[in-house]
């Protein structure tokens, strides 16, 4: 297939989920990302993904896989003007952290109606402890700040960083959290010390069940903006065994996003919080990636 066979086939996906999901949806915001990335599209994994805290939905998110053998994916959103030039630490993050790590994919993020916001760098076989992080130059105080807190409820190590270079922001998404980080006890103490309301009843327990979190950090202030608690991704999905309703245009768009594989949709759910309350991300994938075809092998003992 060729370079602008691809690109069509992706924006095609996009477009027919957005439709589902009621959300509006024009080619000239999403078609020029996808052109300057369009060299590894073919391989690329793709997630959909809607927010339950919206009636209506007014944004599809994508986020797309970009292998660490093509250009910077950084530099190819300055080139192109998804993101501008600048002197703030966001800026430098990126280089910085490849510096520390070797990388095993990045994915770019985006929105629909809002355009490009954020790069991931994943680097899953290599995690980076909280102290490795602090000592980044060009990372924010914040993580240094808040060392205590990650360390007493369990968060050690992290296996992605999402910059988003509109808010500037950083997530870091820790990974293999033992055993202790998912008793009731150390999740209504972190709750308790981000100052974010208590999680009671299946909100807790989604909590619990936790694969990765993320936390949402700025060079602004100390403060923790936001935390996330996802699941591992899972083949299939019942709405009734969420914790948050979901409403029925958010329902038809997982099920019905087109997918590049059989069976059941692989479903990606994360329930973010903020001082406002709980509300849930959901993802269905369009298309998986080679890494996230292992990583997906290895979580569910199932083939994609």
């Amino acid at each position: 297939m060729s370079h602008t066979a691809v690109v069509e086939d992706v924006y095609s996906a996009i477009e027919d989920s957005a439709r589902l999901a009621g959300v509006p949806c024009s080619r000239e915001g999403i078609v020029p990302i996808l052109t300057a990335y369009g060299d590894t599209l073919a391989d690329a994994g793709i997630v959909l993904s809607v927010s339950t805290n919206e009636h209506p939905v007014s944004e599809l998110d994508y986020t797309i896989t970009v292998p660490t053998h093509g250009p910077d994916p950084y530099t190819t959103a300055v080139e192109h003007g998804f993101v501008t030039r600048t002197d703030h630490p966001a800026a430098a993050l990126l280089p910085d952290i490849q510096q520390q790590v070797p990388v095993s994919e990045y994915f770019i993020d985006g929105g629909v109606v809002s355009g490009f916001s954020k790069i991931y760098a994943h680097f899953p076989f290599t995690p980076l402890t909280v102290e490795q992080l602090a000592a980044v130059e060009s990372m924010p105080r914040a993580v240094a700040e808040n060392a205590g807190l990650f360390a007493r409820h369990h968060l050690h190590q992290a296996a992605m960083i999402g910059i988003d270079y509109r808010r500037r922001t950083v997530n870091l998404y820790f990974a293999q959290l033992p055993e202790q980080f998912g008793t009731a006890e150390n999740i209504l103490s972190l709750q308790r010390e981000l100052g974010l309301p208590r999680p009671d009843g299946e909100l807790l327990e989604f909590a619990r069940k936790s694969f990765r979190v993320y936390v949402t950090l700025g060079w602004d202030s100390a403060q923790v903006k936001r935390i996330c608690y996802a699941p591992a991704p899972v083949r299939g999905w019942d709405p009734a065994a969420l914790p948050v309703p979901v409403e029925p245009e958010t329902e038809k768009f997982v099920r019905g996003a087109r997918r590049t594989y059989g069976g059941d949709p692989i479903v990606i759910a994360a329930c973010k919080w903020t001082p406002e309350g709980a509300y849930l991300n959901l993802g269905p994938y369009t298309r998986v990636s080679p890494l996230m075809r292992t990583l997906l092998r290895n979580l569910t003992g199932q083939e994609v």
